[in-house]
This record gives C-alpha cells, structure tokens and sequence, in this order.
C-alpha cells in the first residue's frame, strides 16, 4: 500500500469517527427538540447506536473480498443516509409519535451498524506489512481522536452556525467525498465511482435548498405562519401570527398568545402585588417577552425594576420585532428598567439586592436545565433576596394537568422557608393555570385590589381565584431539589397523563 493510500485510509477513520458522533448527536438533539425529555433522548441513541455498532462489527467478519470496494459502498450509503437523517426525522414526526419513536430507532441502529461495519474493514485494509498489535493502536487512536473532534464542533461551531439540517446534510458530503476519494485512488468499479457521484450531487442539491426547506419543516410544526425564527446559543424562538394573534415558542413549546396572555399576566403581578404594602423595587426573573413587565410598570411606585434572562436574543427579540413590541406596550425601553442577561441563578447567588417583589417567570420545568430553577436551592437564594413584607411569585403550570407537578412545586417553595398561598385561574390557550404566591411571614390581611387598569380581574373575580375543585386539591408529594429533581417525572406524568 502506498504512503498516499495510508494517508487516505487514516483520514478515513478520522472522518467516520467524527461524522459517527455527530449523526448519534443529531438524532438525540432533534429527537429532544420534538419531543422532549432530553436525558431520555441521549441514552437510548447513544445507547442503540453502539449496540448497532457490534452488530456492524460483527457483520463485517462475513466479508472477505473486495475489502476497498465493500468499505467505499458502505460509506456512500452512511453519507447518504445520515446526510438525510434530519429531513428524515422530521418527516417522520408528522407521522404520529407512536411511528417516530419506531423510526428514530431503526434509524439510529441503521447509521450505527454501518459505523461498526468500516472500523474492523479499515483494520484489515491497514493490515498490509503492518503487525496487528500496531494496526489496532493506531486505527483505534484516529477513532477516539475523530469521536473528540466531532463531539466539540457539534455544540461549539456545527450546531449553532448551520442548524441541525445543513450540518446533517455538510457531515454526509464528508461521509461521500471520503468514499469517492476512496473509489478514485483505489480503482473501484465504474458503477460504485457512478454511486458516489450520484450521491454527491444530490447532497449538494439538498445543501443548496436547505434554507428553504428548514423553513418548510419548521412550518409543518406550527399551526400559523412563522414570522420570526431564532436558534440561539440556549434555545430555539419562533413567533407564529394568525391575524392578531401573536404566539411565542420556544424549544416547541408555547410560552403566550397575544389573544390571552394579559389574563396569566395580570395574575402573575397584580394578584400578588395585592399583598405587598410597600411597592419600592422589582425583580423578574424569565420574562424576557416583556409582558409582566408591562404590567408591573402600571405601578408607579417602583422606582427600579431588574429582569434578568439568560438570552440576550429573547429581550432583543422583545425590543424590535414590531408586533411583540406592541404587545408589551415598549416596556423594555421603560427607564426604570435594569435588563441583564445572565443565568438567574448565578445572579441570585450575589447577596446584594433586596426586592419587595419578585416574579418568576419561567418556561415550565420540562428540561434538566430548567429543573434546577424550581428547586428548594433556587427558592432559598430567592428568600435572602426577599425584602421584609415583600412578596415572590412563580408560575407553577396546571393544578389540572399536571397535579402533581403543580403542588410539588408550591411544597418546595414552601420547604424552603416561605409561607405560601396558592391560587389559579383559566387561560384559554393553556387550560387552568396555577401559580404559588410567598412570603417570609404568613400571607393574611385584605388584599388591596390594584387600582390599575385590568383587561380580566376585577374584584368580584379576585377571592374565586384562591378556591381549588376537588380534582385540582393538594397531593402527597416529594420535595424537589438538585440532587433528587422530582419534579420532572411529575411535569412528565401529568402531561402525558393528566396526573
């Protein structure tokens, strides 16, 4: 075998190794972002996709002849069928998930055994004047070594920069122009130089229309029309619009309707704020959309009002895209404002600051990430940032649909010190919502109802919200922490089976 021969076949492995690790992040990422529970996600494909791998490896024994060839083949069809993996996978989605799930794994057990099928090929290709001892160090250190390349360029450069369906599609041209650079310096037959080309050109074919198609794809996920698309660093935001109702997403999930957002908004300020004496300084954690800003600003009496979210391209979003600037009424630009883009709970961990309200306003625990933003940790930095006679305020999901998840978080808030009331009210695009209201002394007195403008609560309205039905009362519950993060099974479980 020629020195250049060796140079191809090392790149070789490096390739396969990096677009390997790539393909099995793929699946689990978008596999994540359609359906959730991403610790679930990762495992069972990073778990499926080696067990495929020693099915490949085993395989690959029964193959005696033609080693070049077999191994050029294998990597045109791993090119072409990882290279199409995500426009697959979002196909498969709007098959029903019963029929996702079936076809992300078989999928993922596809790409695997080809992945295991080439590395044992690529050790009896090198074997030619090489000792077997030396060939499987150093075939199995480019693979290790392609496996760290391909891990760090996913989050840090791949991901971020093209998007799960041009990465897919540039990593299966990888993938190809390994096999046609293969075919090429090896001679192949005319057929398989013809297979390679042929795959070539309908990659770069799908590369070159991938704008329009991710487009196309995001579409299908969504009822009304996309008007804003964002991939951040820390999550995907998407507005929808039908006539006049504006919607946000992120990661898939709906956060507001402008058709009745100011119904969970207005109950998120203005009913705890009821109970809070003197209004002095606020704080939001979440909310970057700008909505319980707008309300929280009907009060003049704040003099300084902090929000804190962790992505600068959400409060970029809220200060100019038009329609969700209308909706919140410019409340960013608001003087009294403090925005600052931080993770909430590294900026609680600074003792200084000291709040007569704090709303918390969170996407629902439905992520790792999110969980630890509603545990007895995170409710016991808030408490040191509380001032006396002030009052915290947390959306807590639906008492309805997700019961359990609902009073595991009110028991937290209240395991870590708070004295807590609980109250909910209907909203139209998301059911009966609840949210957990808390001090540091008992909640008692007669609320001042706000003298602001409301579009939903009004004193008749106001004493209903704290009353809960029979099949929303409280529930024996564990208590959420960082070490023990209940609450995702419960979120989990309710809503898939409204416990």
């Amino acid at each position: 075998m020629s020195r250049f021969s060796r140079i191809l076949l090392s790149f070789s492995v490096v390739a396969i190794a990096v677009c390997g690790i790539v393909y099995e992040l793929l699946i689990a990422s978008t596999s994540s972002y359609l359906l959730g529970d991403s610790i679930w996600q990762f495992s069972i494909t990073i778990g499926l996709f080696m067990s495929a791998m020693g099915l490949g490896s085993y395989l690959s024994q029964h193959f005696e002849k033609n080693l070049i060839e077999t191994f050029v083949f294998v990597e045109i069809l791993l090119g072409a069928a990882g290279g199409c993996s995500v426009l697959f996978l979002f196909w498969a989605f709007g098959s029903g998930e019963s029929d996702y799930r079936f076809l992300v794994y078989l999928l993922t057990a596809f790409l695997g055994c080809l992945v295991g099928f080439e590395i044992p090929l690529l050790l009896r290709i090198f074997e030619e004047g090489t000792p077997l001892q030396k060939n499987a160090a150093f075939v199995l250190t480019l693979d290790y070594a392609g496996g760290l390349i391909g891990s760090v360029c996913f989050p840090l450069l791949l991901l971020p920069s093209l998007g799960a369906l041009k990465t897919a599609l540039l990593v299966g041209l990888l993938n190809v122009t390994v096999a046609m650079g293969g075919a090429l310096v090896f001679r192949c037959s005319r057929l398989l130089k013809g297979f390679a080309a042929c795959s070539l050109v309908a990659l770069l074919a799908l590369l070159s229309g991938a704008g329009s198609a991710e487009a196309a794809l995001e579409q299908r996920l969504y009822r009304d029309r996309v008007v804003s698309d964002f991939r951040t660093p820390y999550q995907h935001l998407v507005l929808t619009r039908y006539r006049d109702d504006l919607r946000l997403f992120i990661d898939g999930n709906l956060q507001f309707s402008t058709l009745d957002e100011y119904r969970y908004h207005e109950a998120l300020v203005h009913v705890p704020l009821a109970f809070v004496q003197k209004k002095r300084e606020a704080l939001i954690l979440g909310g970057g959309d700008g909505l319980a800003l707008r309300e929280i600003l009907k009060y003049r009496d704040f003099s300084r009002i902090t929000l804190v979210d962790l992505d600068p391209a959400m409060t970029d979003l809220a200060r100019s895209q038009p329609d969700l600037v209308a909706a919140n009424k410019r409340s960013l630009f608001d003087s009294r404002l403090k925005v600052l883009n931080r993770d909430a709970m590294k900026f609680l961990e600074d003792p200084s600051g000291a709040y007569s309200f704090i709303a918390v306003d969170l996407p629902d625990p439905h992520g790792e990430s999110l969980n630890k933003l509603y545990t007895r940790e995170f409710y016991s930095l808030i408490k040191r940032h509380l001032a006396p006679g002030g009052v915290m305020v947390v959306q807590a999901s639906s008492p309805y649909f997700s019961r359990k998840a609902y009073w595991c978080i009110s028991d937290t808030v209240a395991s870590a010190g708070f004295s807590v009331r609980n109250f909910h009210l209907n909203v139209p695009a998301f059911g009966d919502w609840g949210f957990v209201m808390a001090s540091k002394k008992k909640i008692e007195g007669k609320p001042l109802f706000p003298s602001v403008a409301t579009r939903y609560l009004n004193r008749a309205l106001f004493p209903t919200l704290f009353a809960f039905g029979e099949d929303e009362k409280r529930l024996p519950v564990e208590i959420n922490t960082v070490f023990h993060p209940v609450l995702l099974q419960y979120y989990r479980q309710g809503w898939r089976n409204g416990e």
